[in-house]
């Protein structure tokens, strides 16, 4: 889901234990320790991820095409 940062309660309360934000071009992370959100620099759900590879793609005009563009890349490697 794309969405704007100030959904962080409804997180919570859904129980989302990792949250990534995507702001002025790169993403970051937030992982729900407690009742707070922390920010870490490692995702813990999907290792391996290249954070800044994937940014590069969040720019275009859909999300759809965004990802069909990734798993071209992801595939092509």
């Amino acid at each position: 889901m794309w969405t704007s940062g100030g959904v962080r309660k409804l997180y919570r309360a859904l129980g989302v234990r990792e949250v990534w934000f995507w702001r002025r071009g790169s993403i970051s992370i937030y992982v729900l320790r407690g009742d707070r959100y922390d920010e870490v620099a490692q995702i813990t759900f999907l290792p391996g991820i290249d954070l800044v590879q994937l940014a590069g793609y969040l720019d275009r005009p859909s999300a759809s095409q965004a990802m069909r563009e990734y798993r071209s890349a992801l595939t092509a490697r």
